[in-house]
């Protein structure tokens, strides 16, 4: 995974750009509080969509401070371990799944206890902006897709509405 180096004030921000295998892998990063949320977190994934393929892994921001992981997926728990290290900031965890939207899953992550809050959410090409000090590392954002190229117009909104009807998300 690249990563580009830039000091600031003291400060190393860092762009990790997140691996996936390919679009139809989805990934939602978020920041937690205790080491429990790895089992939590697989529990809200089966619970809401049981047929969803996922791995689950979370930073340890003290004692041993091990990147812990959980799924159902041995493929999807690899890219969770590798990409929630290559961040590496306590308290992050990350969740790479197929088989199902982070739309169907959000608001059961949501509501699991130790979720304090969800970053992002997406199946685009993705960079989680990093800073470092000597304490540690923090996520400060992501770059998620690409610039929007225009405005849409009507033909494109068309082309939306008639999308969401297709997949079955609005009737």
């Amino acid at each position: 995974m690249p990563k580009v180096k830039k000091a600031v004030k003291g400060l190393e921000v860092q762009s990790v750009r997140i691996e996936r295998d390919d679009e139809e892998t989805q990934v939602i990063i978020g920041m937690t509080h205790f080491i429990k949320t790895v089992e939590d977190v697989h529990e809200a994934m089966v619970n809401t969509v049981p047929g969803a393929k996922f791995g689950v892994a979370f930073c340890e921001a003290s004692s041993k401070c091990l990147v812990r992981w959980d799924g159902n997926d041995e493929r999807l728990k690899e890219l969770a371990r590798k990409n929630a290290f290559a961040i590496g900031a306590g308290h992050s965890f990350i969740v790479m799944m197929k088989g199902a939207y982070p739309i169907n899953v959000l608001r059961a992550l949501r509501n699991v206890p130790e979720v304090c809050d969800i970053i992002c959410a997406s199946a685009n090409d993705l960079d989680v902006l990093v800073v470092e000090n000597e304490r540690g590392r923090g996520i400060i954002g992501v770059i998620d897709g690409k610039r929007p190229a225009g405005i849409e117009g009507p033909e494109d909104q068309k082309w939306r509405r008639d999308f969401l009807r297709k997949i079955g998300y609005k009737f």
